[in-house]
């Protein structure tokens, strides 16, 4: 089964680019074919030329970054873009969500969609779409929002998996906060499953574990771009019965709804502060049967309602990704957003309270009355994560 990208934004075609560079490198090895192949016929299609080229669509509303992007891929050797699988203009969206999503993103939907079918007219079967974006900027936020609208309402069936990148806390775009708002409370209706990386912490991760001294964007997203490789590539699952997982996002995504009885609530500064719902971990390489995963069934770290056995899936591959002998990657549906969620809904808050730059927003048709409704989705989510016990 094949999963269609669509790379979204600056950040998203930089992500984008990086990742389906991580996963050819990692399906290269001609001594593990079948675990190669299963990796290719996801993410890559071959061309009449006998060369890889990336299941994806390339959006942006200016041109600079998609080129780069062909052409980094291009110059590897090893896989490109489709020729004609990119859509930009010449004037990007002002770092305003609501004109790429009120105004940019229908007024394209139709060249958008039209990508999108010719690259899904390539899967022998279709598993589902991976938006890849930031939440911070105009492009990636706005348009990246009206495209996940439009992949819903033409392939309904189809699962789609959001990557969204979180910008710093310290501030990329003054007006971040509020796009970041618009983005999450309406992908949160709209989507299967959302993945979220930090910037934040990424940033330390770069600085703490790979002592770079001088971090750039590349070296963010290319440790973006490693981990969720990581997740997307070939694994061994329970239900898979030994060979490799035809569908690469197919875990139940949705989980169980506390009973009636399970209340009280537990605030943000609490001791036990990161409940989780559930827990995805994967790992691969040397010793992955016999790796001890106990921490991870512990009932402590999960809801009261949610046995362990039912909250935990872990997935393996004896095969090592990208040349690390041993790695493990966890995905956690859990309370660890809530603080930079909770911050940036609150710094939100306060600049709509002053009626900082709503102006902005208004004159491309988001309403005062569609602000309050992303800040109540939100507010719902904040306190249901919190209540987790």
């Amino acid at each position: 089964m094949s999963v269609v990208t669509v790379q979204l934004g600056q950040c998203g075609n930089q992500v984008g680019q990086e990742l389906f560079d991580v996963m050819c490198s990692d399906a290269r090895d001609v001594h593990r074919k079948t675990y190669s192949a299963v990796s290719c016929e996801r993410f890559f299609r071959q061309t009449t030329q006998g060369g890889k080229q990336a299941r994806a669509v390339l959006i942006d509303m200016e041109p600079k970054v998609i080129n780069h992007s062909m052409s980094k891929a291009a110059k590897s050797g090893r896989w490109r873009y489709g020729e004609t699988s990119h859509f930009s203009q010449k004037q990007g969206s002002g770092n305003n969500w609501a004109n790429g999503y009120c105004v940019l993103g229908p007024r394209h939907r139709d060249a958008v969609e039209e990508l999108v079918r010719r690259q899904v007219e390539h899967c022998d079967m279709l598993a589902g779409f991976i938006p890849i974006m930031s939440v911070a900027g105009g492009t990636g936020s706005g348009v990246g929002t009206f495209i996940t609208q439009c992949l819903r309402d033409v392939y309904p069936s189809s699962f789609v998996l959001n990557h969204l990148t979180w910008p710093y806390g310290t501030g990329e775009v003054i007006v971040q906060n509020y796009n970041s708002v618009l983005t999450l409370a309406h992908l949160y209706q709209l989507s299967d499953a959302i993945l979220v990386h930090e910037n934040d912490i990424v940033h330390k991760i770069c600085s703490q574990l790979l002592k770079i001294k001088q971090i750039s964007f590349s070296d963010i997203n290319r440790v973006i771009a490693h981990q969720l490789g990581g997740v997307l590539q070939p694994t061994l699952t329970p239900a898979s019965c030994g060979a490799y997982s035809r569908h690469p996002i197919g875990i139940d995504w949705q989980v169980c709804p506390p009973p009636a009885s399970a209340g009280g609530s537990r605030s943000l500064s609490a001791g036990s502060f990161n409940t989780s719902l559930a827990n995805l971990l994967i790992l691969r390489g040397k010793d992955v049967y016999s790796a001890e995963t106990g921490g991870f069934e512990d009932p402590a770290i999960y809801t009261s309602w949610l046995p362990p056995d039912e909250a935990l899936s872990l997935w393996k591959s004896p095969v090592p990704f990208n040349k690390y002998e041993k790695s493990a990657t966890l995905v956690s549906n859990s309370q660890a957003l809530l603080r930079p969620l909770d911050d940036m809904v609150r710094k939100a808050w306060n600049m709509f309270a002053s009626r900082a730059y709503i102006h902005q927003y208004i004159k491309f048709g988001i309403s005062e009355e569609d602000f309050l409704d992303s800040f109540t989705s939100l507010e719902q989510v904040i306190s249901s994560y919190s209540e987790l016990q």
